[in-house]
């Protein structure tokens, strides 16, 4: 039986990536503030910011375990609004949060995947770590910092069996939509912000549904040799394509376009 730690298990994305690898058959520990226990899938309190809660919840996962066959980061926070305007706590928070609480899991992790001499580490980033999004520029910058400690942490582990990948999801409907939090300081001076929050609220409410994401991080986690950057959807599929073709200029133009 494979085990798996997953952070930010509680809801979207997470809960239905737990629900699904327990009933592949995994073990699986699920790592948040406010989730629960229930059938195969436990549940421990930890708070990804704080490093000694990601070091206990992980001691604890070995103690009852005794390994980890699969990390996936996912735990995130959203904040939308101009970067003028923008609270600096505010902007830090996003970054503890996605970017640190990676690092922090990561840094728990990784003494007994060493050990083991084998493990995977799956991040969950986003296309807008590809195409920063106006409006949500500190959430594109922790995406985009994930996507190169990622690419820098595969190399660093190649040699202890450990291999690295991320997924980035697009628009997906869940519940982060609605707990972003969002500062409408400034929007009589940036008069397509509010506009541009709402167009993109209206794709993610559209989006694709957690439990396809789900199925996706599980080919991951059991793919030999994934790919460095992954994602799902043909439009993303295209976007990515883009991105390595197309001048960096002409691409952000039809970002600017399209918010």
């Amino acid at each position: 039986m494979k085990t798996l730690v997953l952070t930010g298990g509680s809801s979207g994305i997470g809960k239905a990536a737990v629900e699904l690898f327990a009933q592949k058959g995994y073990k699986v520990f699920e790592l948040s503030r406010h989730g629960e226990s229930t059938g195969n899938i436990t549940h421990i309190n930890c708070d990804v910011t704080k490093p000694e809660d990601c070091k206990a919840a992980v001691a604890e996962v070995i103690a009852q375990a005794g390994k980890i066959d699969v990390l996936i980061s996912n735990a995130g926070m959203g904040i939308s609004g101009s970067i003028e305007f923008t609270e600096i706590e505010d902007a830090k928070r996003q970054m503890d949060v996605n970017f640190f609480g990676a690092v922090n899991i990561t840094q728990a992790v990784l003494p007994y995947m060493r050990e083991a001499k084998g493990g995977r580490i799956i991040f969950v980033s986003s296309v807008a770590a590809i195409f920063a999004i106006p409006y949500q520029s500190f959430y594109s910058a922790s995406k985009f910092a994930i996507n190169a400690f990622a690419m820098s942490l595969k190399n660093e582990v190649k040699d202890f069996g450990i291999s690295v990948c991320c997924l980035l999801p697009g628009d997906v409907k869940t519940g982060f939509t609605d707990s972003r939090k969002k500062n409408p300081a400034g929007g009589e001076i940036y008069t397509h912000m509010n506009k541009a929050i709402e167009s993109m609220e209206h794709d993610e409410i559209h989006g694709i549904a957690p439990e396809t994401m789900a199925k996706r991080l599980l080919k991951l986690a059991e793919t030999k040799s994934p790919s460095p950057f992954n994602t799902l959807g043909l439009i993303y599929h295209l976007f990515m394509f883009l991105n390595r073709i197309v001048p960096t200029r002409f691409a952000y133009w039809v970002v600017g376009k399209m918010y």
